[in-house]
């Protein structure tokens, strides 16, 4: 073949297969198609077959409504015969307990006393008490002894604390604790001339220090226990 005419096929089919390139890229950046449902034969042909097998027909609905009655549970005579028996015996044991009951009543005065609660120990009283307080600003914080009926003590030079009693709970008492008599004044060091502010005066719980402790913007302090 001549040579020239090889170059001429060869150039052909490049143009050719560019084309086609282009045209497929072209299809991919074009606007989106209206999609279609695909063809099904099979599906089509079964559907338009005359020939398929109708479904039976049902029995028809009675024009009166029929009414069933299950059978009842079959109860021997024997069975019966036992349930009697174990009610009498229910009511036999009935009447006896209301007869011992009014026979055994208590009186008034007895009910009383039965009834009455338990007369606690006294409690025991104590000399000290053990109080900690924070400043919430600083966290500085101390456990410190306040003597009962002695002189105040002076917590973070703003707080004074005066003790007017201490004591222990008692040994029949359900919640072993310690409670103190507390007075707590504000009154900074740094200005002695100012009259004191109380800022509480109670009773405090050790078992209970964040209900009857000193709520205070800067300061809390509560009782921990109590010491001869």
């Amino acid at each position: 073949m001549n040579p020239v005419r090889w170059l001429l096929t060869g150039a052909a089919a490049v143009v050719l297969a560019t084309s086609g390139a282009v045209v497929a890229g072209g299809r991919q950046d074009g606007p989106p198609q209206d999609a279609r449902p695909a063809s099904d034969p099979i599906g089509d042909a079964l559907r338009n077959d005359p020939g398929q097998e109708a479904a039976p027909a049902g029995d028809p609905a009675p024009a009166v409504p029929i009414a069933i009655t299950p059978p009842g549970p079959a109860v021997e005579p024997t069975q019966l015969a036992a349930d009697a028996a174990s009610a009498e015996d229910d009511q036999d044991a009935a009447a006896e307990d209301e007869a011992k009951d009014d026979e055994g009543l208590e009186s008034d005065e007895d009910k009383a006393k039965r009834m009455a609660p338990e007369t606690p120990t006294p409690r025991q009283r104590r000399r000290v008490a053990i109080v900690e307080a924070i400043d919430k600003i600083t966290a500085e914080s101390m456990r410190f002894e306040v003597e009962v009926g002695g002189p105040p003590v002076r917590f973070n030079n703003n707080l004074i604390f005066t003790a007017r009693a201490c004591e222990v709970s008692a040994d029949n008492e359900l919640v072993n604790d310690a409670i103190a008599y507390l007075d707590i004044t504000l009154q900074p060091r740094a200005t002695p001339a100012a009259a004191p502010r109380q800022i509480f005066r109670g009773w405090m719980f050790s078992s209970t220090p964040a209900i009857s402790g000193l709520q205070h913007p800067i300061y809390d302090a509560w009782i921990v226990g109590c010491k001869a």
